[in-house]
């Protein structure tokens, strides 16, 4: 190995996204798909830039159902991740028979003139949104969704810079990049980012930065949740130019907040002069049992972000929420996106959000979510590598580790763990290299719930034996 080999060896991000594609573990995975997956499979890694956990891909899907994914060779699986687009399941009847419509009725509106569905649609967000957030810009991703709520910060504060957590996740843009966290999303050559954009760590307590040893049986969350309260607001102060500060109400990960914890935030926040906005892309919808995560702490951002299960698992929309106060851009162009107020996409939006309401899936998710959190505190009694259990609703982790007492993430039992449960039929995300993180539709059954952590458990046996 050379100097240069060895430097850009030794810059590579940590794993935060995802099983590795290039693994030995991706070979033997790749020996078992059958010839027409594997085919496809080949024929789109000629096709597209390769990047990490993206492309080579696994699998090749051909139908989508429901909470289930179909490869080419009639293999299903148990859809766990599913870009946390899937809020209502695969392929809604409803919501394809509302797309069809609307596309007869109304197909597009070019910007600059309005259309009725997207005025119902702003209208029904402002509805189930928290507080009176209710001045609402539409784009098509969420990163773009992320980085129009930073244009509107620095044009009603004046101020461009910002503060958000180490690990953080906000979209693949360069604005949405600088304030995210992931050294995958922002080392290397992808730099130089936006200025100003500065960091703290998260409010995670099982593995932090300040020497508390948060344990399931000697919780220590509101400890270290007081800690890094007192950080943004000291950030706060010192900077005293803070535009925002952004961050995921409720990680990903995922890492719940210490109770108390965004009170203290959004105070601190209002003390300084700064807005808080609540990145609710894969959180909002009913994903925490709640229609939006910052709902189980009953504090009002300033901004809110959607996105990915607005489109019902079919097609691409986001969305920002303000409060009134904040509809201060007439004389700027902050969104301007070609597809803002399409009529399709509106329409799937809106029919998506009265398929969660009509269908009581917030509910599902929070009453099955309970019971399989319990579940899942049984399953680690059972096996010491499972060092931590955490979750709200549909949103669950499992962090797998070496040891109990130093935490050391357990990253190759996390890969062995997850090739063993898509052989078993069920697919999910890995997150910081060693959590397995569990995104259900919204629509998953307590039977079908049960069924995945019983794949889980029998990953976990067959691969610790």
């Amino acid at each position: 190995m050379n100097k240069i080999d060895t430097v850009v060896q030794a810059q590579s991000p940590n794993s935060s996204e995802g099983e590795s594609n290039l693994s030995h573990r991706r070979s033997r995975w790749n020996s078992h798909l059958g010839d027409n997956t594997l085919k496809a499979v080949v024929r789109d890694a000629n096709c597209f830039v390769h990047q990490s956990v993206s492309s080579p891909c696994m699998s090749a899907i051909k139908k989508a159902e429901g909470i289930w994914l179909e490869d080419q060779d009639g293999r299903r699986y148990m859809d766990f991740h599913g870009n946390n687009v899937h809020h209502i399941g695969y392929g809604h009847p409803e919501l394809k028979a509302a797309i069809t419509k609307q596309m007869d009725e109304l197909p597009f509106a070019p910007r600059r003139f309005c259309c009725d569905v997207a005025t119902e649609l702003a209208e029904k967000i402002a509805d189930i949104a928290p507080g009176d957030l209710s001045k609402i810009l539409f784009t098509t991703g969420g990163s773009d969704a992320v980085e129009t709520a930073l244009k509107i910060a620095r044009i009603a504060t004046g101020r461009f810079k910002t503060l958000s957590f180490w690990d953080s996740f906000h979209g693949a843009g360069f604005g949405a990049s600088s304030i995210g966290g992931e050294q995958l999303f922002r080392m290397g050559h992808i730099g130089p980012l936006l200025a100003g954009t500065e960091h703290v760590p998260s409010f995670d307590a099982y593995r932090n930065p300040f020497g508390i040893n948060h344990t399931r049986e000697t919780p220590r969350d509101e400890d270290v949740g007081d800690i890094v309260a007192n950080l943004i607001r000291f950030t706060l102060e010192k900077e005293g130019d803070i535009a925002a500060v952004i961050a995921e109400p409720n990680r990903a990960v995922p890492y719940i907040p210490p109770k108390g914890f965004w009170k203290k935030v959004r105070a601190a926040c209002n003390d300084a002069g700064a807005l808080l906005i609540f990145d609710e892309i894969p959180t909002g919808l009913g994903k925490t049992g709640q229609m939006f995560a910052c709902d189980h702490d009953d504090v009002v951002p300033d901004i809110l972000v959607l996105g990915k299960a607005l489109g019902g698992g079919i097609l691409p929309i986001a969305a920002t929420i303000c409060r009134p106060h904040l509809d201060v851009c007439g004389d700027y162009a902050v969104g301007h996106y070609t597809h803002e107020k399409n009529p399709v996409t509106c329409r799937t939006a809106l029919t998506t959000i009265e398929i969660i309401e009509r269908e009581g899936l917030v509910e599902n998710a929070a009453n099955v979510g309970a019971w399989a959190l319990e579940r899942l505190n049984d399953m680690m009694d059972r096996h010491a590598c499972i060092g931590d259990v955490r979750g709200r609703g549909y949103l669950m982790g499992i962090d797998l580790v070496k040891d109990r007492g130093t935490k050391a993430p357990a990253t190759d039992l996390a890969e062995e763990v997850f090739y063993r449960c898509l052989e078993g039929g069920l697919s999910f995300k890995i997150s910081m290299g060693s959590v397995l993180s569990l995104y259900p539709s919204l629509v998953t059954s307590k039977a079908q719930m049960e069924q995945a952590l019983h794949t889980i458990e029998k990953a976990i046996d067959a691969a610790t034996s």
